[in-house]
């Protein structure tokens, strides 16, 4: 025969047990609210997402919207390519104007659409960082350096077939 009494606090009531606990009762105990939001999920491969940076979200922004300016105001004037070349020979001392016009329109276009599609694929990958807690603020700018010079590649092209360019070139090499 098995002994039946019950055990110390099996008869209690929850209040009787805080009571001989020496805790409030319920009813004076304030709860903390729920979070609204679950927790970060963690990643693949069991790791929880790194803490956001305030200040990086902030510059990364910062850096993005300036980037936006910059290509708007770089893309249409490089859309309108002879007063931007006119103004580069006249910087590196070319006596003449620019006229390759044709290659110009289409380099320039080719050029501008290059900023444009080079800020929209460095703000996907900010965006990506960010929304992960990564340092992004770097993002801009290296996408900024690349998408320059590949812009400046394409610019180049119609000054080399440039005839006041050329010229210039075979003065300054001394016609060789």
């Amino acid at each position: 025969m098995t002994d039946q009494r019950p055990r110390y606090g099996e008869l209690a009531t929850p209040e009787e047990q805080r009571r001989a606990a020496g805790l409030p009762p319920v009813a004076e105990v304030v709860t903390p609210a729920l979070p609204t939001t679950p927790p970060p999920a963690p990643e693949p491969g069991g790791v929880a997402p790194a803490r956001p940076h305030p200040l990086d979200r902030f510059a990364t922004i910062a850096l993005l919207a300036y980037g936006l300016v910059n290509v708007i105001v770089s893309g249409l004037s490089y859309l309108d390519i002879v007063p931007v070349m006119n103004q580069t020979m006249g910087m590196l001392g070319i006596e003449g104007e620019f006229t390759n016009y044709a290659a110009g329109r289409t380099w320039g276009t080719i050029a501008a659409a290059v900023l444009v599609v080079g800020w929209c694929v460095t703000a996907a990958l900010s965006i990506r960082r960010l929304r992960r807690g990564r340092l992004t603020w770097w993002v801009p700018v290296v996408g900024a350096v690349v998408t320059v010079g590949i812009a400046a590649l394409c610019l180049v092209v119609p000054m080399m077939g440039d005839p006041a360019f050329i010229a210039y070139l075979d003065q300054a090499t001394g016609g060789r």
